[in-house]
């Protein structure tokens, strides 16, 4: 991130320093994404990228910076990016490279290299700060800091908040991109110094890490000293040069990267000289290159002048809550070309608020679905068939739902979804070909907070429960008396729905009825039948990680892919000890497990990895966000339809309230296959005592976790999907097979 370059020649020559304390009483505006970055690199949990899933020591690395920073007196306030826009020239390139890299570090891993594995593990450049976006507003929101995300963005946004007359902002913590809109003074990084303060705690002797003011810095960069060191050029010189250095807005000038002319690399000072030495107009540069081949490729004038247009007219939401652009006087008519089609402000101030994601917005404004290769590399037929098949009718009910609740314009939008592991896959489809049905049906749905209330006291599930709205949800609908209750419109003069609580009620039974657990009279059909005796199986009051897990279970079965077959034979990490028999059944176990999240501390995870086990994650990774499209788009729907009180400010408790929100990592299921693995090694693995000997050892496998509640948790979880699928053995053909896994299992657990 940042203008290519630019960083290294700018940190000698025009960075200054000052106290941090400097600071104090001030607003400052932080871009999301950049912040993200830096505190990724070095990597803070550096098997991230082979386990897959949001961290587990970031939260806590995150709360102590930002309680420091607040501390001395400073007010912060995130901006996110939002919706795609420009062209972008590989879009699966990362992904690609990403997954190679990782697939080094298991080579390496499975030659007991470890410690060279992990060196290249934190190289793979994942997760990447977008993948991390939702993590990161989930932690601000907890610590009551504002954040706003931006329509496009977040650098456009944060300069109109600094240059405003309101100026909501004093100043900026960002990338060097900034300079591309104007800003004239830059933050670009918090020097925070600790220092450690020892106290008697009942006669123990402890250590913390305070701040220590006095020695806190931050270094900022000012654009005039840019334009001085750079020989005293115009801003406008400066603003050019920096786009032909290349950022995330526009690759590098192709003449730039010729080994040949530049053998150390090029500086921004080579820019300045390209662009002076051809008058300095840009169009005199590209006509001088017009024969270089990357010049061509890109088309690189056009490229540059839609890059200065979405620059100068970006789009922003404004103090009153307006989405305009700047310089709106002058914006061309065919302003979206640069940027991307505009959706109903309607729309931009829940995506603003953080109610939504972009994710399914992007799909419609841009007319694209691009499907990225996962860490893994995705080298199965299940896997590319799931993602290419099997989630294609999800990703158009939801595109549907939404398109239907927009300017008829985007009705008659053509899609096309890409896929990294070939062109010859693309599918395309038409907005207007998808059956608006969907919305209508799912108009009897306006239950207010009253029986909502009485159907949890019904259930015995207090207001206080770890449950999830989910649980108590499906559970409500076993009383087909109360299912007749739901089934109504709003009438009219009826007011909207207000509570967090009713909103969220809502649109998960809307959502049910989407996946078909429930039927057009919201009674349970045979799945949702089966999904309600599943979520029971958990307990009265489970925790809402064990309910969205069985819930994913459940979504697996139907797909066909909870199940013990070879779908990754080219990956190692499957079980290997023992029998044929007992490698099948460890594998169905591991896979249960795999949907569930371990017990651990605010510390990186240290366990044992499996390739194999990753490649199934990313099944359960995007089962879960193909679910949490679903829940949103549903969610969307019902603020659209005007049956929800929009004057409000708990966008992101609903947004928090409602199911899958958060990834998971593939760690419980590496554990339980760990402990079967070595289980087997011993001569009789049965044994209460050896299995008893082993759990111990486990806990040194699971360094800053809890071996014993994890695994407790995954067989709780493995309990409620067997329990389910031998009680409806009619809809199964390989019930005979989870009987034999489970009778295997309760000898070893």
């Amino acid at each position: 991130m940042g203008v290519r370059a630019f960083d290294h020649w700018a940190a000698a020559r025009v960075v200054h320093s000052m106290p941090l304390a400097a600071l104090k009483n001030s607003v400052i505006g932080i871009d999301a994404a950049y912040y993200l970055e830096h505190l990724l690199s070095p990597p803070k949990e550096t098997v991230m990228a082979a386990t897959g899933g949001w961290p587990l020591a970031l939260e806590a690395i995150i709360s102590k910076e930002l309680n420091d920073v607040q501390s001395v007196g400073l007010k912060l306030h995130f901006v996110f990016n939002g919706l795609d826009y420009g062209i972008k020239d590989d879009p699966f390139g990362h992904s690609v490279a990403s997954w190679n890299t990782i697939a080094k570090g298991f080579d390496l891993y499975e030659k007991n290299m470890a410690t060279e594995a992990i060196e290249v593990f934190k190289e793979a450049g994942a997760p990447t700060p977008s993948m991390l976006s939702e993590f990161l507003k989930m932690v601000l929101h907890k610590h009551g800091i504002e954040f706003t995300v931006a329509p496009y963005s977040a650098l456009a946004q944060l300069v109109y908040y600094e240059k405003d007359p309101s100026q909501f902002i004093d100043a900026i913590y960002g990338p060097s991109e900034l300079f591309l809109y104007g800003v004239d003074k830059l933050i670009t990084k918090f020097g925070l110094t600790h220092g450690v303060v020892e106290f008697d705690d009942d006669g123990v002797s402890r250590r913390v890490q305070n701040l220590s003011v006095d020695n806190s810095t931050f270094s900022w960069i000012d654009r005039h000293d840019c334009l001085d060191q750079l020989g005293h050029i115009s801003p406008e010189v400066f603003v050019v040069a920096c786009i032909l250095a290349g950022s995330n807005l526009i690759d590098t000038f192709p003449p730039l990267k010729d080994a040949e002319v530049y053998g150390q690399g090029y500086s921004i000072r080579d820019a300045v000289g390209l662009l002076m030495a051809n008058g300095r107009s840009i169009t005199a540069l590209c006509t001088h290159h017009q024969n270089d081949k990357g010049v061509k490729r890109m088309e690189y004038l056009d490229r540059y002048k839609r890059v200065v247009t979405g620059i100068k007219h970006h789009i922003v939401v404004t103090k009153n809550g307006n989405v305009e652009t700047l310089d709106a006087k002058h914006t061309p008519d065919d302003v979206h070309d640069c940027i991307g089609q505009r959706l109903p402000e309607e729309l931009n101030m829940y995506l603003f608020r953080g109610m939504i994601r972009p994710r399914v917005l992007n799909w419609l404004t841009s007319g694209t679905i691009l499907i990225a290769a996962p860490f893994d590399g995705g080298d199965s037929l299940e896997y590319q068939n799931l993602v290419k098949e099997q989630l294609q009718p999800w990703r158009k009910q939801a595109l549907g739902l939404l398109a239907y609740s927009c300017h008829r314009y985007y009705q008659k939008k053509d899609i096309t979804t890409k896929f990294w592991f070939g062109e010859q896959h693309e599918q395309k489809f038409n907005i207007k070909d998808l059956p608006p049905t969907l919305k209508d049906t799912l108009r009897s749905w306006h239950v207010t907070q009253k029986l909502v209330t009485e159907r949890q006291q019904a259930l015995e599930i207090p207001p206080d429960s770890p449950s999830s709205a989910l649980y108590s949800a499906v559970r409500s609908m076993t009383d087909e008396a109360f299912a007749a209750k739901t089934l109504r419109t709003r009438p009219k003069g009826d007011n909207p729905l207000r509570t967090t609580e009713e909103v969220t009620a809502n649109v998960i039974w809307r959502f049910l009825q989407m996946r078909e657990y429930l039927d057009k009279e919201h009674k349970l059909t045979p799945w949702g039948v089966f999904l309600e005796a599943t979520l029971k199986a958990l307990g009265p009051s489970p925790i809402k990680e064990q309910v969205e897990a069985a819930f994913v279970g459940v979504e697996l079965l139907r797909f066909g892919l909870l199940n013990p077959s070879t779908m990754f034979p080219n990956y190692p990490g499957a079980p290997l000890r023992k029998t044929e028999t007992d490698r099948r059944n460890s594998m169905l176990v591991s896979r249960v497990a795999c949907l569930g999240t371990i017990v651990h501390k605010p510390r990186g995870y240290s366990g044992p990895l499996s390739r194999h086990l990753l490649a199934y994650r990313s099944i359960v990774s995007d089962v879960r966000a193909g679910l949490r499209d679903l829940v949103e788009m549903s969610l969307v729907s019902l603020f659209l339809e005007n049956d929800v009180d929009r004057n409000r400010d708990d966008w992101m408790d609903i947004s928090l309230s409602l199911p899958f929100y958060e990834d998971t990592s593939c760690a419980l299921g590496i554990i339980v296959k760990t402990y079967l693995d070595e289980l087997h090694a011993k001569d009789d693995p049965t044994s209460e005592v050896e299995r008893a000997n082993m759990k111990a050892t486990g806990q040194d496998w699971l360094r800053y976790g809890d071996f014993q509640a994890s695994f407790d948790d995954a067989m709780m979880l493995w309990d409620a999907v067997y329990k389910s699928v031998a009680t409806f053995d009619e809809m199964f053909t390989e019930k005979s097979l989870w009987d034999d896994v489970n009778r295997w299992l309760s000898l070893r657990r």
